[in-house]
Parts: C-alpha cells; structure tokens; sequence
C-alpha cells in the first residue's frame, strides 16, 4: 500500500511541475508579444 501511494504522490509531483513549466512557457510568449506590440516602430523614413 505504501509503494502505492508514493507513485500517486510522485505522479501528481510531476503532473503539477510540468503544468506550471507549461504555464510559465505561455505567459513568456505572451509577455514578448506584448514587449514587441509597445516596441513597434514606424520605420526610418517615416516620423
């Protein structure tokens, strides 16, 4: 019974730390898309 609940305990470890790895990858992504939406410039020929 032990060995049993120490795979579920791990199981849900694992479950949870790649959720919050995924979670962080998608508010990166979004974090720069917003830094490159602010930094849009209008060219060097243009004012």
């Amino acid at each position: 019974m032990y060995l049993g609940d120490l795979l579920f305990m791990v199981l849900c470890m694992v479950i949870l730390v790649i959720c919050v790895l995924v979670g962080v990858a998608f508010l990166t992504l979004l974090e720069r898309s917003v830094l490159g939406y602010i930094q849009i410039r209008k060219g060097p020929n243009k004012v």
